[in-house]
This record gives structure tokens, C-alpha cells and sequence, in this order.
């Protein structure tokens, strides 16, 4: 299996040298004044955490999926060596039923239209300019992670400027964040074409600006999302169009007409989200809505079984029967499980540790809130807010998706990094909007002597 070499050190350092030279000039376009501070430090993680995934992998694993994928690259690269045109067919034109492909095929571990193969194709177009350097590739993958983690960032925080600051340590120094998703996976793709997604999804339905750009962009991204993770997609879909026709029903000013026209809304998205789950996933023997059930128990008994043999750090939520009942059953507990497990007495190795103390702190922030807050007061909030409904209903679908199918604690830790910017950043802008709230009395009878006084 091929891994890093020596030559990664000099490909490595001069991209590392052409992507920040990029990134200081293109900062000035994508900042302001208060988000410009962050730009290059949360640049910086990314190289990191892209880095970092590999050194882990290759001394302390000895072996993954990051370079299961730069093996197929290498693959790839031999084909290119012996023709172009068939090298360029591998990326472009991939189809099993090419014979040009036929002295490869016993070398490649997947079908060419498997996700992981098309994960690979991109990985090897980025290749091409590098000479197959493994550091170098990672080092690609993790400008785009951090190109739609930075447009989710600034969309979010143009919604609510007042926690520019809390939003950058959510979408940049989570350290599962900017390690599982920075590197040679398809984490690192799919974060980032999820946050392309929101930047687009917002600006051409919520703000309606730049329509047929911002929808170009968020059309992009959902194939990206279709061709890698469709679930994700899938969790993304409903929230989103919750979101719109919140947004939408909100600017309506007649109180009767708005309380009328929030259940068609509400009917309508749910109609096309559903539309849209059953034909994205139609023959798709993963995702398929009519069997779906089935391939999460058969996913998760397996991750399970196979935790347990090696003793891994397997969890159970209880028995699934294959069907979309059984697993709403199971999606509270698997909720929390995503969002606050593994406790710290369950982590067994460094890895779980830093993900017990993530998910502890995500225990203990929403508590938090809903201590201060109030229960009542909490979920008012988050019904009369469109981007907190929109988040948490995203966040909640997802915790719920990946933990059923997960049942292992390593696993999950991957999955589940979609989920944690939109989630904290529903936290952080609902406690602002809470302490808003608090502080609006105060400054009202402050203000009433004044008044009698004028």
C-alpha cells in the first residue's frame, strides 16, 4: 500500500507556498474587517488537520481509507504512464465496460461508479498537477473543505453578526472539524460542497440575489453531496425547505393569512423533500427509500459485530427490524449518542478522548442554555427563528441517520462532522438572541425617567 515519501516534503512545501500566496490575495474579497482575522489561521488548521490525518494513518493506524484512495491514485497514475488517453478516460470517462481499462481492473478495489472511485477521480485529477503526491493531494482537499466551510461561515455570519467570533471557533477549531475533515477522504468533500450548498441555497431563495449564480452553485454542490454522501443531502433537503417557507411565511404581514398559509408551506416542503428522497436514492441499493431499513441493520449489526470481535468501541442501541419504523425508534437514542457520546469513562484511545470532550462540551453548552433560558422559552425561540428551526431540524435528522447506522464510536466521529457547525452555531446564535432578549427590559425601564423627564 502506497503511503508518504520523501518527495511529498517538497510537494508538500510548494503548495503549501502557492495556496497561501493565494489566500492572501483572494482575502480581501472574501473578508471584512471582522471576519478577515480568522481567514489565514483557519486556513492554517486545515493544512493541519489534511496533514495530520496522514501522519496518523500511516504511524499509528498503518494503513486506511486515505491511502486505500491514494492507491487507486497510484493506479491511475500507471495507466497514465502507459496512456494518456486511458488515464484520461479513468478520470473523465470512467465505465467497466471500456477494455482499455482491463489491465486495471484486478488492481482496483471498487466499481468505477462506486463513491469511492469517484472520490478517487477527483483525487487524481489533482494528481496530475503534482505527480501523484500524496501531500500535496491532501493539501487540494483540504482548500475545498476549507473554500465551503469559510461560505458557510460567512452566510451564517451575515445572519447574525452579532457572534462572528463564536462562529469561527465552530466552523474552524473543532478539532474534528479540521482533522477528519481536511485529508484525503470524502469527509473533506462533502463538508465542503455542504457549505457551498447553504451559501448558495441562501442566497438564491432566502436573500434572492444573484438567482441564477447562487443556484448554479448550490445545484454544484447537491451533486457533489449525490454523488459522494446522498444522505447527507437527503438530512439537508426537508431543513432547508423549512427554511424557506418559514422565511417566506414570516414576511407575510396579515397575522391570519400567515397563520393559514404556514401549514401549506409546511405540507409543500414536506411533499418535494419527499419526492426528492425517493427519487435521488430510486435503484440505489444503499439508500433507497423502500430499503433503507434494511441496509442500516445490516450496516450497523456488521460495524457492531466487528467492533466487538476486536474490542473496538461499539455501542447498541437496541435491535433493528429493517424497517423505517424500527429505526424512528430508535432515533432518540441514536441523537444522542451523535451528539453526546462517547461519555469520557467510554473513551478508550486518544481519538475517542478528543471526541468525548467535544461531545461534553456539546452536553453541557445545550444545557446551559436551556437552564438560562427556560425549556418553553428555548423552543419558542427556535419555532419563531427560521436558521435555528432550519439548523436543529438539520442537525437532529442527521444525529439521528448517522447514529443508527454508525454503532461504532470510531466511526461515528467521521460521520458525524457535517452536523457539529450547524449545530453549535444554532447554539451560539440562540444564546445570543436569548441574552438579547434578557437584556431588552433593562433597557427599557432604563430608559422610562428619561422619557418622563422629556
Amino acid at each position: 500500500m502506497p503511503q508518504m515519501e520523501l518527495s511529498d516534503l517538497f510537494w508538500g512545501l510548494l503548495y503549501l507556498a502557492i495556496f497561501y500566496a493565494l489566500a492572501y490575495m483572494v482575502r480581501s474579497s472574501v473578508t471584512n474587517k471582522y471576519t478577515r482575522q480568522f481567514f489565514i489561521p483557519a486556513l492554517t488548521l486545515k493544512f493541519v488537520g489534511a496533514i495530520g490525518l496522514g501522519v496518523i494513518y500511516q504511524f499509528y493506524y498503518h494503513g486506511g481509507d486515505t491511502f486505500n484512495y491514494f492507491y487507486h491514485v497510484k493506479v491511475i497514475g500507471s495507466a497514465f504512464s502507459q496512456s494518456f488517453g486511458t488515464g484520461f478516460k479513468m478520470i473523465f470517462a470512467a465505465t467497466s465496460k471500456d477494455p482499455s481499462f482491463t489491465p486495471y481492473v484486478s488492481r482496483i478495489f471498487w466499481q468505477v461508479d462506486s463513491t469511492e472511485y469517484f472520490v478517487v477521480r477527483i483525487a487524481a485529477f489533482f494528481g496530475i498537477l503534482c505527480f501523484n503526491s500524496y501531500i500535496a493531494i491532501s493539501l487540494f482537499f483540504a482548500v475545498a473543505s476549507f473554500s465551503g466551510i469559510w461560505a458557510l461561515y460567512m452566510t451564517m455570519a451575515k445572519i447574525r453578526p452579532h457572534v462572528y467570533k463564536e462562529l469561527a471557533w465552530t466552523m474552524f477549531y473543532v478539532p474534528s472539524l479540521f482533522f477528519w475533515g481536511s485529508g484525503l477522504m470524502k469527509d473533506s468533500l462533502c463538508i465542503g460542497a455542504l457549505g457551498w450548498l447553504f451559501y448558495g441555497f441562501y442566497r438564491g431563495t432566502i436573500e434572492k440575489r444573484n438567482v441564477g449564480k447562487s443556484l448554479s452553485i448550490a445545484l454544484l454542490a447537491a451533486y457533489l453531496l449525490l454523488r459522494i454522501k446522498v444522505y447527507i443531502l437527503l438530512c439537508f433537503l426537508p431543513a432547508a425547505l423549512l427554511w424557506v417557507f418559514n422565511e417566506n411565511s414570516a414576511r407575510i404581514k396579515n397575522a391570519t393569512l400567515r397563520m393559514l398559509a404556514k401549514p401549506v408551506f409546511f405540507a409543500l416542503g414536506g411533499i418535494i423533500a419527499f419526492y426528492a428522497a425517493t427519487n435521488l436514492t430510486k435503484g440505489d441499493e444503499r439508500f433507497d427509500v423502500d430499503k433503507i431499513g434494511e441496509r442500516s441493520k445490516i450496516t450497523a449489526t456488521y460495524l457492531y459485530e466487528t467492533s466487538v470481535k476486536q474490542e473496538g468501541s461499539g455501542y447498541y442501541l437496541g435491535k433493528q427490524d429493517g424497517t423505517l419504523g424500527g429505526m424512528a425508534k430508535l432515533a432518540p437514542q441514536a441523537i444522542i449518542v451523535s451528539l453526546f457520546r462517547p461519555f469520557l469513562w467510554e473513551a478508550r484511545n486518544p481519538v475517542m478522548l478528543l471526541s468525548a470532550l467535544e461531545a461534553g462540551f456539546f452536553l453541557f453548552f445545550t444545557l446551559r442554555i436551556f437552564w438560562r433560558t427556560g425549556v418553553g422559552a428555548t423552543f419558542k425561540l427556535i419555532g419563531s427563528t427560521p436558521i435555528l428551526l432550519m439548523s436543529f431540524v438539520f442537525s437532529l435528522i442527521f444525529a439521528a441517520s448517522v447514529g443508527i447506522t454508525s454503532a461504532n464510536f470510531g466511526t461515528l466521529v467521521r460521520y458525524k462532522i457535517p452536523l457539529i457547525p450547524f449545530y453549535l452555531s444554532a447554539l451560539y446564535i440562540l444564546q445570543s438572541i436569548a441574552n438579547e432578549k434578557r437584556r431588552a427590559p433593562v433597557r427599557r425601564v432604563a430608559a422610562a425617567p428619561q422619557r418622563q423627564l422629556a
